[in-house]
């Protein structure tokens, strides 16, 4: 580039960039109730100082985590104070050394890149204000269901999997598969997993629903169009709904069974999978990962009390029928979602349009664009 030439940098209205993150910032300070968590965090040290804080453990478990989120928010939040502060020092060498007439370019590119390295995290800020409900910063128990298009939905659905996998693993999240239920020639009929980490019902309840696959068949010997469908539910887990939730062992069918895929040299060599029916609601649930039968009954008795507590939820409180969604048929007309894969490339949101042509990217968990559209659509008609 010759030296007349304007740098990149140049074509952007940086002061008025960070004029604006200075404006979101403090608007941010605003929704995120930042000086109501410096009280709290106050206070929640003092409580975590004291000496019989441990006398009961179930409390000293709550005090810590919750000041472990609030000292994490409150440090992201300076942070960003920080960096734009850092931001506002580097425009004022850029604007001095081109008053003196000797433009730097690099300060110019540094500049920029801190601009957006800011709005980036400033952005992920903001998504967090989005997530308030109740049971939004709990881990999540989702469950993918093939639907209409056999074969292929059976397939979609494995593809569905590990595009929620890939995405838990892209935000630090942990993965726990608790039971899947092969397809009979490929693919998966269902899978339950767990996603642990801070917010993760909050996020995934916004993919919550069917999902519609347009493709060439692998399973066509004529190469023709498939349409097929998949479905995601998502409920909120807790570790203990033991003061919502009671349930009666003789209220349950317990069959055990051999446990299928991957899992260990145990898996098909023991009946050590668990499935459980709960007689009076028919909900069914299952565990084959863990490593005795023991084991699997307990986290199975965890999936069963999370679903009785939203069935609870949702019968006491209509407005919570919002965790969920509405049930809808896994099949024609009731996508949130397609992603179509011939003749053209596309995934495109029914409920925000949000589109993108970069379908591998997708598939490979790269989802934030879709969930976040579906968060603001939500806060905007709410």
């Amino acid at each position: 580039m010759a030296p007349s030439e304007a740098p990149p940098a140049e074509r952007r209205d940086l002061p008025a960039e960070l004029t604006s993150l200075e404006d979101r910032l403090r608007d941010a300070r605003g929704y995120l109730g930042i000086d109501a968590l410096r009280q709290r965090r106050d206070e929640l040290e003092a409580e975590a100082a004291r000496p019989d804080l441990w006398d009961d453990p179930e409390r000293g478990r709550m005090v810590t985590t919750e000041l472990g989120r609030v000292v994490d928010d409150l440090e992201g939040f300076d942070a960003l104070g920080g960096s734009l502060e850092e931001a506002k020092v580097l425009l004022e060498l850029v604007q001095e050394a081109a008053a003196a007439g000797s433009p730097d370019a690099g300060l110019e590119a540094e500049l920029a890149e801190t601009i957006d390295r800011v709005s980036e995290r400033l952005g992920r800020l903001e998504l967090q204000s989005l997530l308030s409900g109740e049971y939004d910063e709990k881990d999540a128990v989702a469950e993918v269901h093939a639907g209409a298009g056999g074969t292929d939905a059976q397939d979609w659905a494995e593809m569905l999997l590990r595009m929620y996998t890939r995405w838990a693993e892209r935000r630090g999240f942990v993965v726990e598969i608790d039971e899947v239920t092969e397809g009979k020639e490929a693919g998966l009929l269902s899978a339950t997993f767990i996603v642990k980490g801070r917010f993760a019902f909050g996020l995934l309840s916004a993919e919550r629903g069917v999902h519609r696959l347009v493709r060439i068949s692998p399973f066509d010997s004529q190469n023709r169009r498939q349409t097929s469908f998949a479905s995601l539910d998502v409920i909120p887990f807790l570790e203990d709904l033991s003061d919502e939730v009671q349930i009666d062992e003789k209220d349950l069918r317990v069959d055990t069974y051999r446990s299928s895929g991957a899992g260990g040299q145990h898996v098909n060599k023991t009946d050590s999978a668990v499935r459980l029916t709960h007689l009076p609601t028919g909900i069914v649930v299952s565990c084959q990962n863990e490593r005795s039968q023991h084991q699997n009954k307990a986290r199975a008795l965890q999936i069963l009390a999370a679903k009785l507590a939203q069935r609870n939820r949702e019968e006491r409180q209509a407005e919570l029928d919002q965790l969920s969604g509405d049930r809808t048929d896994n099949a024609w007309g009731n996508q949130i979602r397609s992603y179509t894969l011939a003749p053209f490339q596309l995934v495109k949101d029914v409920r925000t349009k949000v589109e993108t042509g970069n379908v591998e990217a997708v598939l490979d968990g790269d989802i934030d664009r879709f969930i976040e559209a579906e968060l603001r659509r939500r806060r905007a008609i709410a």
